[in-house]
């Protein structure tokens, strides 16, 4: 796992994190829906996949930093 993540560049992560992250910006749809886990309400399938998908550049930026060599 460490050598997939080390094959993907800084650059491209970050761009995925304040892109796809974000999005939409104002509020960032990621707080929304970790706003709606912890209140119990993510209850439909697509707001699952929705809560997947805004979150996979973070889980790939902390993964990267944790993994990264040197």
């Amino acid at each position: 796992m460490a050598a997939l993540l080390d094959k993907l560049p800084w650059t491209a992560i970050v761009f995925l994190c304040l892109t796809l992250g974000l999005a939409p910006y104002w509020p960032p749809h990621i707080i929304e829906k970790l706003g709606m886990l912890f209140h119990g309400k993510l209850t439909r399938p697509l707001d699952w996949f929705d809560l997947f998908l805004h979150s996979a550049p973070w889980l790939l930026l902390i993964l990267k930093a944790v993994f990264s060599q040197g």
